[in-house]
């Protein structure tokens, strides 16, 4: 770098000249992985986490289209912003500051879903790792497992129709309210004559708390997924709807086939067979 300055000397103004040479670092010098701090390392993975769920979250449906949306007019507000184009860079802002409060209103059933994924998943991993340290010992689900699916097994025989709730770690109080209150102990009898075609408590679904049928005629919430196949009816989407907005797991009998499927986490999960459908009931009803 060249330098010019003025030097004052026996009353005259001499002009000089300097020349100081600066190092430029190189792109790779600038990654100086010597300075990463454990607290970056945790922001990384933090990071990792929360995309993560927020992909799990939004794959498979509309709102994974809308995402993209979002993360391409930002990619192309920050690249006006990188590039001094002043204008198109306030109006992407701006639009970007307004759409903050938008999108809380289109994904408002996406949020409600993220933030009870996050709590239900964060209390099931502290007990797994509690686990793992042998701090804490398995114990076996009190829910009646075997009676509950021997019900199912003989209702789809017999082509009876049959939506079960039964409730993990959040509160059904909310869905619990719409039904007629029972106290019964789970078992099987008492759950086919629920669901008996000529039973006055058949329609809506039964909702299982802690090995008590504490509900009947329950109206659930039903899902607005446009992906669920044709095939399915408003039991399936009842169940869906359930699992979508709290961590219960349920069990539909089909009235069309007799088919019995089971659901968690907004999803279906798929089982070969009564055995291995009991073994998943006990992995996730075991606290």
């Amino acid at each position: 770098m060249c330098k010019l300055s003025w030097k004052h000397k026996r009353g005259q103004l001499i002009l000089k000249k300097s020349i100081t040479f600066t190092k430029t670092r190189r792109p790779l010098e600038l990654l100086d992985f010597s300075e990463i701090r454990i607290i970056d390392i945790v922001d990384v993975v933090l990071v990792a986490a929360f995309m993560y769920y927020l992909y799990k979250l939004v794959k498979g449906t509309v709102a994974i289209n809308i995402f993209v949306g979002i993360v391409i007019i930002y990619g192309i507000w920050r690249l006006t912003v990188l590039m001094d184009m002043l204008l198109l860079s306030k109006i992407l802002g701006g639009f970007l500051g307004v759409g903050m409060v938008a999108l809380v209103v289109v994904f408002q059933q996406e949020i409600r879903k993220f933030l009870l994924m996050i709590g239900s998943t964060n209390f099931s991993a502290r007990k797994r790792m509690l686990k793992k340290l042998n701090l804490l010992t398995d114990t076996e689900s009190a829910t009646n497992i075997s009676a509950i699916v021997s019900a199912c097994i003989r209702m789809g025989k017999a082509n009876t129709g049959a939506l079960i709730v039964i409730k993990r770690n959040n509160n059904l109080e909310f869905v619990k309210n719409s039904g007629d209150t029972m106290q019964a102990g789970v078992n099987q009898p008492i759950i086919e004559s629920i669901f008996y075609k000529n039973s006055p408590l058949h329609d809506g679904a039964m909702l299982i708390e802690d090995n008590m049928i504490t509900a009947t005629r329950v109206i659930l919430p039903v899902s607005n997924d446009k992906n669920i196949p044709l095939r399915f009816g408003l039991r399936h989407r009842a169940a869906l709807g359930i699992t979508e907005k709290t961590d219960a797991v349920c069990l539909v009998v089909s009235e069309e086939n007799g088919q019995i499927s089971y659901l968690k986490e907004g999803d279906f999960v798929l089982f070969d067979g009564t055995d291995e459908l009991k073994a998943q009931l006990e992995k996730d009803l075991t606290f």
